[in-house]
């Protein structure tokens, strides 16, 4: 059986950046499918040192073998804080306005890849399975078949990809579209991502695109792009959710808020999540309805994320000002209607804080899917359920179709949604959970990694 090589920016290992509490998600079934098929999941540490020497860091920890180099600060300037999150990140989430277009970023970006498919070709076999992760990487694979490798390469983009009209604004567009047809599979979180790279292969590339199959001809070589909406897992969040620790949050979220309704959002700070959008359709709810300002309580939990980018510092101080002047506004002695919390917190507190909110607020402005969405719905009580008010931009809405959407945009929209949700009928909000449920449970994680890792086996 072929073995299963990951690549992906960074690995989950203890000492990656930003891999505390991630073994339940996608890493969890990464891992899982790594157990199963044996192999290597290889990436950055996460650490910088003064220069790239693409020197290999080997563990194996319960099965699992990670392979992990260090980069030079520089690298991570021009590579990841660079090209990756200042020019792709925004591009691809529809904020040309936000996009930096700079050459030495870009060719930050080719030299990372570079070092990657330098690196990660020491590990590999013939008859492997390599299966590239997300946008940071994009090129890889045509760097791999540069090197001499015949394997089947697969891709998968866990962010949105914008219509032709806006990705053409990217120098050298044309040429990373090439690179990535040098993959076997491509897989998209919606078939809307889907549809908007076919369209920019037809017109732009003046490939020969099979929207049917998903077969994409160009220049003699076959690539095959089709939709693989990712979920959660739903047995790890079942058993996260029944944990002292998960039992004990919901406790101190409904002792804290006094029994009044809870309502609750969970993002990365960051601008794609609409989170200034969203404090003002909640101000819009407050003065369209001054007298339920002791009835709703808005928790607001935000990890910082990316601090070196000044975009994400911008986001952080407006977030926390739209917040005080609310507070400032609608406060009582015993009430602050908004809680604003800047860390992060375990997924057993998050399904503890989850399933004691009455509403979840997921209201990003483009998501590639937004499993907070989902993992809201996997942690609610079956006899009592919250309402998940979701944005129609989320990846997650073309499947969560029960959910209340709305136009993030709109604080109007926003505003009704939030009276909507606190005034629905326990029959109606079961009728709604029953429907999401079964999606949720039944499109999971587990089921996502089989079905890309299957195509990219036989796919002819």
């Amino acid at each position: 059986m072929s073995r299963l090589v990951i690549i992906s920016n960074r690995v989950a290992v203890a000492k990656a950046r930003g891999a505390a509490g991630a073994q339940g998600g996608l890493a969890g079934a990464l891992n899982s499918a790594l157990k199963k098929y044996g192999g290597i999941w290889f990436g950055w540490s996460g650490e910088e040192a003064e220069e790239t020497t693409g020197h290999l860091q080997l563990n194996t920890n319960d099965g699992v073998t990670t392979a992990t180099i260090d980069l030079s600060t520089n690298d991570v300037e021009e590579y990841y804080n660079g090209y990756a999150n200042s020019t792709l990140w925004p591009l691809f989430h529809y904020r040309i306005d936000l996009t930096e277009y700079e050459n030495e970023t870009g060719r930050g970006y080719e030299r990372v890849n570079e070092t990657f498919a330098k690196s990660v070709s020491l590990l590999t076999e013939p008859d492997d399975l390599i299966w590239v992760h997300d946008y940071h990487l994009l090129p890889l694979g045509e760097r791999l078949r540069a090197r001499g490798h015949k394997n089947r390469i697969g891709f998968f983009l866990h962010t949105p990809w914008p219509p032709a009209r806006l990705f053409v604004s990217l120098p050298y567009h044309e040429r990373l579209v090439r690179t990535m047809l040098e993959y076997d599979v491509i897989g998209f979180q919606t078939e809307e991502w889907l549809g908007s790279f076919q369209h920019y292969c037809a017109k732009e590339l003046g490939a020969e695109v099979d929207e049917v199959t998903g077969k994409i001809t160009f220049e003699g070589r076959v690539t095959h792009a089709r939709a693989y909406p990712i979920g959660v897992d739903w047995d790890h969040i079942q058993a996260q959710g029944e944990t002292p620790e998960a039992r004990q949050a919901a406790q101190r979220m409904l002792s804290s808020t006094r029994h009044r309704t809870a309502m609750i959002g969970v993002d990365r700070l960051d601008y794609s999540k609409g989170l200034p959008e969203r404090i003002d359709g909640i101000s819009r709810f407050f003065d369209q309805n001054p007298d339920r300002a002791r009835d709703l309580v808005f928790v607001q939990i935000a990890p910082p994320s990316r601090e070196d980018v000044d975009s994400y510092q911008k986001i952080r101080a407006e977030l926390e000002q739209k917040t005080g002047q609310i507070n400032g506004a609608w406060s009582e002695v015993d009430i602050v209607p908004i809680r604003y919390v800047n860390k992060g917190h375990s997924l057993a507190e998050l399904c503890g804080f989850y399933r004691a909110s009455k509403i979840g607020l997921v209201t990003p402005l483009r998501d590639g899917m937004n499993l907070v969405a989902k993992e809201y719905i996997a942690a609610q009580d079956p006899d009592d359920p919250g309402v998940l008010i979701l944005s129609q931009f989320a990846g997650a809405a073309h499947q969560l179709t029960e959910a209340l959407l709305v136009n993030p945009h709109s604080p109007d929209n926003l505003a009704r949604a939030i009276a909507e949700a606190l005034d629905m009928p326990l029959s109606e909000r079961k009728r709604r959970y029953d429907i999401l449920v079964k999606t949720v449970r039944d499109d999971d994680i587990h089921g996502w990694t089989q079905n890309f890792v299957s195509d990219l086996k036989h796919i002819p």
